[in-house]
């Protein structure tokens, strides 16, 4: 068998630049972009989608990967990958600043742990978020619905110099004051419950001064913040619910489904 230099070029190039948009949004994206997925596993699960999506795409543009064009269809690539990944890792940011107000309104900031996501040290209540985040987002089968997202992309975004709009970068920063709305809209029944908490002690305070408000508030202040979690659960996950669900609409418009 005998193969032209053109046929092993647009073969090569059929796997090259669907590899780069999926490395992109796997190293970005919420649990394939976790700090505890070493750097191999996700190169060889690009590579696997990349080589079995290539023999489904149009054929790939003939173009020289260390051209100018070629930079600017890889940097095209890159962007689209890591909006997408980005979009859903904003919902996790989102849980995360939750969990670090309502850690701070317990007194348990300085209770801190490492993020898997992220790989920084949060809150151990921000933890408890992500946890809940992640057993959710796979319950729903959000990974694999990312994927098939992706997949997808490649017939509304084909491979090329033209990649997102301007529009497109407005939509993914205005989506930040979704997650700030969000992580508000989570975190604030406990916030609001533990300043009447704290309101109290300070009543407390004020008609028993004899009473050592800081012995006795610490511990109060704890596990009212417990029975508020336990009580406040079931909104956390319906909130949780429509940020996902926002955070997939979202990259519906970035990739024009």
């Amino acid at each position: 068998m005998n193969f032209s230099a053109d046929q092993i070029m647009t073969w090569t190039l059929s796997v090259i630049w669907p590899f780069m948009r999926i490395t992109a949004m796997l190293f970005v994206s919420p649990i394939f972009g976790a700090r505890n997925v070493n750097a191999q596993m996700r190169m060889g699960l690009a590579l696997l989608l990349a080589m079995l999506i290539a023999p489904q795409l149009p054929a790939a543009p003939l173009i020289d990967p260390l051209s100018m064009q070629g930079l600017m269809v890889a940097m095209q690539q890159v962007v689209i990958g890591i909006a997408m990944g980005f979009s859903l890792q904003m919902v996790f940011s989102a849980l995360t600043q939750a969990g670090e107000s309502v850690a701070l309104s317990m007194g348990l900031g300085f209770a801190s742990a490492i993020d898997p996501v992220g790989g920084i040290q949060v809150p151990i209540v921000a933890q408890f978020f992500v946890i809940i985040a992640t057993l959710l987002f796979l319950a729903m089968n959000g990974h694999l619905v990312l994927i098939e997202m992706l997949m997808l992309s490649f017939v509304s975004l084909p491979i090329s110099e033209a990649g997102l709009r301007s529009d497109d970068f407005w939509a993914l920063l205005n989506f930040g004051t979704t997650m700030f709305s969000g992580a508000l809209l989570i975190a604030l029944p406990a916030i609001a419950s533990q300043l009447v908490v704290n309101l109290s002690m300070g009543v407390v305070a004020r008609t028993a001064p004899q009473m050592n408000i800081f012995a006795v508030g610490f511990p109060v202040m704890m596990m009212a913040g417990f029975i508020l979690l336990s009580v406040l659960l079931p909104s956390i996950f319906a909130r949780l619910g429509e940020l996902l669900t926002q955070g997939f609409e979202l990259i519906q418009q970035l990739i024009r489904l």
